[in-house]
C-alpha cells in the first residue's frame, strides 16, 4: 500500500530581509498543510508578505528556515534541477496578470508548458483545444491576448495552469486585475475545475469575501499565519 502524503506541507518557515542595519521579518514561523483536491485561501493586507509566502511555497524563493514538502519531497533539499522538475510536475501558477505571450494565440499559450516537456504538436494542441473548451473559450481557440477580454485572458491562463494536470494550483491575487462581476466568473470557474479534477487550489488574496467560499482560509498578520476557517 503506498504512503499517502499532503500536496503541500510547510511547517516552521520563516524568511527575513535586511532593509540598511534593520532585519524585517516577513515570515515568522508558519505552518500550512494542503491536501489532494483542497480550497486553501490566504487572505492579508497589500504588503503583509503573501506573495512572499506563495514564492516560498513554490520552491521559488528559499526560506531562512523551515522545511517545505511536495508531495513528500523536501523541495529544497534537491538541487536547483530536480527542484525544477517537481515544480513543473506537481504545481500549476496564476498570477493577477494572465501572462500569456502576446504573440501567440489562447492555444498556442496553453499548449506551451507541454510543448516545453516535449510533447508532440498534435496532442499538445489536442490538449490545449479540449481544455479552453472546459473553460469555456472553445470560440476563441485562435485569438491572441489583445484580442480577447481581461476574463478571457485569465481563463486562458488557468487553463494553462492544468495543461500538465498538477496536483496543485498556486494563485496570487488571480481576480485583482478584474472587475468585481468577471472576477466572481473566474473564481466561480476555479472551484468548478477544482470539483472536477481534484486538483488543490490555494489562492492568495486580500479579498475576503471571494476567500469565504474556499473550505480553509488563513490570515497573514505580521508575518504570521492563523488559521480562520
Amino acid at each position: 500500500m503506498s504512503k499517502h502524503f499532503p500536496v503541500l506541507h510547510a511547517k516552521g518557515i520563516e524568511k527575513v530581509y535586511k532593509q540598511g542595519n534593520e532585519r524585517v521579518e516577513v515570515l515568522n514561523n508558519l505552518d500550512i498543510l494542503v491536501e489532494q483536491g483542497e480550497q486553501v485561501a490566504i487572505i492579508g493586507s497589500s504588503g503583509c508578505g503573501k506573495s512572499t509566502l506563495l514564492h516560498v511555497l513554490a520552491g521559488l524563493d528559499k526560506p531562512d528556515r523551515g522545511e517545505i514538502a511536495l508531495d513528500g519531497h523536501n523541495i529544497y533539499k534537491l538541487g536547483a534541477a530536480a527542484r525544477g522538475r517537481l515544480r513543473n510536475e506537481l504545481l500549476g501558477f496564476v498570477y493577477q496578470f494572465h501572462h500569456l505571450l502576446p504573440e501567440f494565440t489562447a492555444v498556442e499559450n496553453v499548449a506551451m508548458p507541454l510543448l516545453i516537456g516535449r510533447v508532440s504538436a498534435v496532442r499538445a494542441r489536442r490538449a490545449a483545444t479540449e481544455l479552453l473548451k472546459k473553460v469555456g473559450l472553445g470560440d476563441r481557440l485562435k485569438h491572441k491576448p489583445a484580442e480577447m477580454s481581461g476574463g478571457e485572458r485569465q481563463r486562458a491562463a488557468i487553463a494553462r495552469a492544468l495543461i500538465n494536470q498538477p496536483k496543485l494550483v498556486l494563485a496570487d491575487e488571480p481576480t485583482g486585475n478584474l472587475d468585481e462581476t468577471t472576477a466572481a466568473k473566474v473564481y466561480n470557474l476555479m472551484l468548478e475545475l477544482n470539483r472536477e479534477l481534484g486538483t488543490a487550489f490555494l489562492i492568495v488574496t486580500h479579498d475576503s469575501r471571494m476567500a469565504s467560499r474556499m473550505e480553509k482560509i488563513y490570515r497573514i498578520t505580521a508575518g504570521e499565519l492563523r488559521r480562520e476557517q
